[in-house]
């Protein structure tokens, strides 16, 4: 299976997470990409570096307001009297109001979502560069690959059309699948990563031409809280086609591989031309994110799962943080795929 990746996507490299009042390291560091680089390698696969598409992707599903902000917000925010390294909100409206303020500051409150999406000087660069991964792997499934996987850091699933949030900044899942829809005319998205993949279902909630699906640890207790729930199921056009699995915190390989189950037969009733799965690994039982209790066993089930369908797969990396068993969880998804 060849492998898409762009490892100058380290210049993203985020110094602060909140944790319940506590400053901590964050868990979506380099490192992960490291990780994963080198056990994509140790297992044999092809890892290609991704082609710059430009801005036409990323505007296809982003506002023109919002990616002007990440393009221009670190600068801006330096300029600010004692700023810090990062661009960190202190004010969060909650979109209650209709005005749109032209300080930093405001803008910052705006478009972030909460504290765990830090802008730093190679951020929005960096995120570009995900995007492009997404892109070039969506390219290779449309020149005629069956399956392809792209390494994507910074992830992308909680990043709306004009909001980051979660680690995420650009989404890649979604422009992948809007570009996807220049040659597949239905796409379905899988989400199993352990947190809902809310700014994915945003996108989408009203379209009736991607199927969005989430698996995911119950959000009335876990990031991100406020969006998941069985009863959101898509809007106007798109009515009937969002679905979501909230699973309970600590959900094992037996309840992960029920709610799949029923996902691929969403799947298959919905006919999708193309299927992207937007690959959390961080549902394993050692993630320390502790969100689900999902060995490597079931990740390698997941993949077998997927490739039944035998649709045109695109691969797009979302979480999965650092343990001594982070490689070995992708290595085992993606083996189960091309063994099935």
């Amino acid at each position: 299976m060849r492998a898409i990746h762009n490892p100058a996507a380290d210049r993203h490299a985020p110094r602060f997470f909140l944790v319940r009042g506590q400053i901590a390291d964050s868990a979506e560091s380099p490192a992960r990409a490291t990780a994963l680089s080198a056990a994509l390698v140790a297992g044999g696969h092809t890892l290609s570096l991704a082609d710059s598409h430009g801005a036409a992707p990323r505007a296809a599903v982003h506002t023109t307001e919002y990616l002007a902000f990440l393009a221009s917000a670190h600068d801006r925010w330096s300029e600010l009297a004692g700023s810090g390294h990062e661009v960190i909100s202190n004010v969060h409206p909650n979109r209650h109001t209709a005005a749109y303020p032209q300080s930093i500051v405001g803008q910052a409150g705006w478009h972030m979502a909460d504290t765990a999406c830090p802008i730093g000087s190679g951020t929005f660069e960096a995120a570009c560069f995900a995007a492009d991964v997404a892109v070039t792997a969506a390219q290779a499934l449309m020149d005629g690959e069956r399956v392809v996987y792209g390494l994507c850091r910074p992830p992308g699933h909680h990043a709306f059309t004009d909001m980051a949030g979660g680690f995420c900044y650009l989404n890649n899942t979604s422009i992948a699948a809007q570009y996807l829809r220049g040659g597949y005319p239905r796409v379905a998205i899988i989400d199993v990563d352990v947190h809902h993949g809310n700014g994915t279902q945003s996108i989408f909630y009203r379209r009736a031409d991607v199927l969005t699906i989430s698996i995911h640890t119950d959000p009335s207790h876990y990031y991100p809280f406020y969006w998941g729930y069985g009863n959101e199921h898509g809007a106007g056009a798109g009515e009937g086609f969002n679905v979501n699995y909230p699973l309970p915190q600590g959900a094992n390989d037996s309840q992960w591989m029920g709610a799949l189950g029923k996902a691929l037969n969403v799947v298959a009733a919905y006919g999708p031309d193309a299927m992207v799965v937007a690959l959390g690994l961080d549902a394993h039982e050692h993630d320390p994110l502790h969100g689900a209790h999902v060995t490597t066993t079931g990740f390698w089930r997941m993949g077998a799962a997927f490739a039944e369908l035998e649709l045109p797969t695109l691969i797009i990396q979302e979480g999965g943080y650092l343990s001594s068993e982070l490689g070995a969880n992708l290595l085992a998804f993606l083996g189960g795929f091309e063994e099935a």
